[in-house]
């Protein structure tokens, strides 16, 4: 198993360190096995399960439960298809101590929030469930673990709880129909050759869904959920020795069958030369092109310091292989919006070096192209020592981050390592082995040896080349042919070797003339939500608030009013689809890719923004990056660069990834109703078109930009993190205050349209699956009044509670249904109310009624008590999290700046939620939900 995953090879370009300084180099025993976190104490029972327990204090009164089992859909029989997913279902549908449905009402009524924070997932491989709950309650954790028995084997599994659940599981499946697993399904068994894999995706078949009997749902629990094929994780604020009793007293006496099924591994077979898929379907949204070089062998597994340090030069390779990639993302006319490789997982005990890449509907043998010939660069000629000096600075500095904010770690983000030990002997060092094996390992890697793997990663057999995109008319599908001639020709074309450009060492050439600062005040002092504010010397404020949530982390918004609210409908129309592009270029006379090459090793980021209402900044840093970060606001403000390049490949890019969007049925539905309620709107842009896009007006966007951001004093400045206040105030005084600022102050224009709410209907019919989208939706101009704002979200959650147990558990007719209330003092007084909900076409009238009938009964009757009660559990808890979370507070201080609100509510909550009444929910129905509704339906074409 791969220690980094997929998803963070993607987005986080795992390219790192070189020590600039001498630093101790340790030769490492290859064979000596990585040692197992100290922190967490492990344990087998006697029938054979698993456990892992760890005390963390963060968040508090709190525990983390898993239940992980090592089976999923690859163990299903021919008449059990879906049913490992099915079985997931019927754990939360009658157990030994839970009658159906009292197990979501139980964990409701204690704050526990369904599909939120209780959960299960089911994998071809693995089933998991997922359980918070309460630590410093006796009896909510004794329940907590009395849940996870009965997921272990108190399934109940009468007929009529399982009949109950198919409508729910088909509509499940149904969420997934579309172009995506249409094409997939063309070409699913090429990846997985000869392997059951190709057979067995996890939701199944709607026809076995509908038809199977009970009894192959009952083998597959008595087969598979059995103890030794079991682990139960605990990690949370409580004691190691508490946890484990309560490990010991629910699973000790779970027992395996008496001639139990071996658990069977499977996997995919080798096939000579290169296999080739190419699909196309009316509705997909976009055109991708993938290559899959499949190792021969089976996944290898982390077990010994040798394949730690060699997963330490895999990603390092990846990271350069990327960076490489997203300079040709970057280019005036890109090949690819993205393209990225990486070495893991395909599926089951296969790996393959891997390189994708999105791009237009004409432009896949392009991409292709791009990507073989960068995978036959690096072959030929490696990488630079430039480039593994920039990859070793950004990989140390990612877990430098991860150590310094070792103790500061979130007990959710944890547990997942020790599911992963046991389903896949995933290594779980703990965070201080692994930055002192880095510290010694990382400085020895040689460029020799990171280059010498891509000869292993290439080869002409056992490949696949996958092509998806749009079926649309005037458009050539890329033939097979093609797609060989393109493998041979790469092969023996003349390509040069990667010239790394250098660039300047410093972000900012020469620091600006430092202001002042005219005052400093502290807030709310001595209270929960004290915060300081430097006014400085051109009339910017700076409001910041310290906190110990992370050791490592500053988080920074700044905003002024005005945004495009204040440009004429002519220049909104001209720059709507520009203003996006004016950051791909750099600042400072730094091109995007150059930035790239300045800013290894650091961690801090910058995006300006300009809004309807407003214009600002967001950012994030490092305490040791700090100043970088303050250096990036200031370029932005001062220095952003005018490059029609970079905009034109902006534009590329975009007009590849929206010109194929309005296939998918729900976008284009939620597109047309947008267009459908602002129907009359002067100032409404909307979606923008490929002829939108064509005149976007770059020069008038740049000149708007300048203007909207040529008062520095016109701005509020927010940091919350790791704040040392002296450093702050110099800071801001160096790189805030020598901006150019004046007493000016700008508001933002309120509108004068209104959305067209009114009671009516609209029909949209697009797709060929039958699958439909109900919103309902309420909305109109008021008076805001902070206590009816309170009550009108909270109508919202209490609905969902219905809508889930008449939608879903009574009428099995949805997987999923929701609302959400609102009531917003800016631009101008405004509510808003909305239901929705996938389901079948046939059904969606009916359930839209169903709905409705539900909201009635609050507005005749009001809510009932125990469902408000629920709500009042869950904002509790959720609120008792966000007071430890520095992008909480970076909000609310912010927000209450910017709706001119006050902060105290902050240190009310508590007492403001516990004083919501049935009454008070009652009223806003009743005020608010009387007047009709705007019902929207998305059915599919008709034949």
């Amino acid at each position: 198993m791969k220690l980094l995953s997929m998803l963070m090879v993607f987005f986080i370009s795992l390219t790192a360190y070189a020590q600039e300084t001498a630093t101790v180099t340790t030769a490492i025993s290859p064979s000596k096995e990585i040692p197992k976190n100290p922190n967490v104490k492990t344990g087998v029972l006697s029938n054979g399960l698993t456990y892992y327990i760890q005390n963390n204090g963060k968040p508090e009164d709190k525990v983390e439960l898993r239940l992980a089992i090592k089976a999923g859909s690859i163990l299903e029989t021919e008449d059990q298809k879906g049913l490992a997913h099915f079985m997931e279902h019927m754990n939360f549908n009658g157990t030994t101590n839970f009658k159906k449905n009292e197990l979501v009402d139980y964990l409701q009524g204690i704050g526990v929030e369904f599909g939120a924070d209780l959960n299960a997932y089911t994998g071809f491989d693995q089933t998991v469930y997922i359980l918070p709950i309460p630590s410093d309650d006796p009896e909510k954790l004794n329940k907590g673990f009395q849940i996870l028995q009965d997921w272990a084997g108190g399934a109940l599994l009468t007929e009529q709880d399982i009949d109950d659940e198919r409508g729910v599981v088909i509509e499940e499946y149904r969420t997934r129909l579309g172009a995506a697993t249409r094409m997939q399904s063309k070409y699913l068994d090429k990846i997985a050759h000869n392997s059951k894999y190709a057979d067995r995706l996890p939701i199944g078949t709607k026809e076995n869904l509908e038809t199977f009997n009970y009894e192959s749902l009952r083998n597959f629990q008595k087969d598979w959920y059995r103890p030794n094929l079991m682990a139960v994780i605990a990690v949370g604020d409580l004691d190691v020795e508490t946890l484990e009793k309560k490990i010991k007293d629910n699973f000790s006496g779970l027992t395996n069958p008496e001639n139990p099924k071996p658990r069977e591994e499977f996997g995919s077979e080798n096939h000579e030369g290169t296999f080739v898929a190419i699909e196309w379907d009316e509705e997909a949204t976009g055109s991708q092109v993938q290559i899959y070089y499949k190792d021969k062998g089976k996944s290898e597994k982390t077990i010994t310091l040798k394949d730690y340090r060699d997963n330490m030069v895999e990603s390092l390779f990846t990271g350069m292989i990327n960076n490489r990639l997203q300079e040709y993302s970057n280019k005036p006319n890109p090949p690819f919006i993205y393209g990225f490789s990486f070495h893991g997982g395909i599926i089951g005990n296969k790996d393959a070096y891997q390189s994708v890449a999105q791009t237009n509907e004409t432009g896949q043998l392009e991409a292709l192209k791009t990507l073989l010939e960068e995978n036959e660069r690096v072959k030929r000629f490696g990488f630079n020592d430039s480039e593994l000096a920039r990859a070793k600075k950004d990989y140390f500095a990612r877990i430098e981050r991860a150590y310094k904010d070792r103790d500061k770690q979130e007990s959710g983000r944890m547990v997942n390592g020790y599911i992963q030990n046991f389903l896949r002997e995933s290594p779980m060092p703990g965070i201080e082995w692994s930055y002192d094996f880095v510290q010694s390992q990382l400085p020895t890697i040689k460029l020799e040896e990171v280059n010498g793997l891509i000869k292993d990663f290439l080869h002409d057999d056992n490949r696949l080349v996958v092509l998806t995109g749009p079926k649309k008319d005037g458009l050539t599908k890329v033939t097979e042919k093609e797609v060989i001639d393109l493998l041979d020709s790469v092969k023996k074309s003349d390509i040069k070797g990667y010239e790394d450009k250098a660039v300047r060492s410093a972000l900012m050439l020469n620091k600006p003339t430092k202001g002042s600062i005219a005052s400093t005040s502290v807030n709310n002092e001595g209270k929960l939500n004290e915060t300081t504010t430097i006014t400085l010397s051109n009339g910017a404020k700076v409001t910041y608030k310290k906190t110990e949530f992370k050791n490592d982390e500053i988080l920074f918004e700044a905003f002024s009013y005005g945004g495009t609210s204040l440009y004429s409908d002519a220049v909104l129309k001209e720059t709507s689809s520009a203003n996006g592009g004016l950051f791909e270029a750099g600042i400072d006379g730094l091109k995007k890719n150059d930035m790239t090459k300045v800013m290894s090793g650091k961690i801090a980021s910058v995006r300006p923004y300009i809004g309807g209402l407003d214009e600002g900044m967001r950012g994030s840093a490092t305490p040791q990056d700090l100043e970088t970060m303050f250096q990036m606001i200031h370029l932005y403000f001062t220095k952003l660069d005018k490059d029609p390049e970079a905009f034109q490949s902006y534009i590329s890019k975009q007009k590849a990834f929206l010109g194929n969007i309005l296939s998918n049925p729900n976008v284009s539905f939620s597109i047309a109703l947008g267009k459908f309620i602002n129907e009359g709107n002067p100032r409404y842009t909307g979606f923008p078109t490929s002829e939108d896009l064509d005149n976007a007006n770059y020069d008038l966007a740049y000149e708007k930009y300048k203007e909207r951001f040529a008062n520095a004093g016109d701005f509020n400045f927010y940091f919350v993190g790791n704040i040392d206040a002296n450093q702050i105030a110099d800071y801001a005084g160096t790189y805030i205050a020598s901006l150019p600022g004046n007493s000016t102050r700008e508001m933002y224009n309120v509108p004068t349209f209104r959305p067209n709410m009114s009671a009516r209907e609209f029909t949209f019919n697009k797709g060929t699956e039958p699958k439909s989208q109900v919103n309902i939706l309420f909305g109109g101009e008021v008076e805001y009044d902070v206590k009816e704002a309170r009550a009108m979200s909270a109508l919202g959650e209490i609905l969902s509670i219905k809508l889930i147990e008449k939608l879903r558990e009574e009428e099995g007719g949805v997987y999923g249904a929701g609302a959400r209330g609102s009531i917003r003092k800016m631009p101008y007084g405004n509510f808003n109310f909305s239901i929705s909900f996938p389901c079948g076409p046939e059904n969606a009238e009916k359930l839209a009624a169903a709905s409705i009938a539900e909201l009635q009964k609050i507005i005749d009757n009001g809510p009932e008590a125990k469902d408000l009660d629920k709500v009042k559990q869950a904002l509790l808890l959720t609120r008792k999290e966000q007071l430890e979370q520095n992008r909480f507070w970076l909000s609310v201080i912010k927000n209450a700046d910017y709706n001119k609100s006050d902060l105290d509510n902050i240190i009310n909550y508590e007492a403001n939620v516990n004083a919501l009444t049935t009454q008070d929910i009652h009223n806003v129905a009743k005020k608010y939900m009387q007047d009709g509704y705007l019902k929207a339906i998305l059915l599919p074409e008709e034949n």
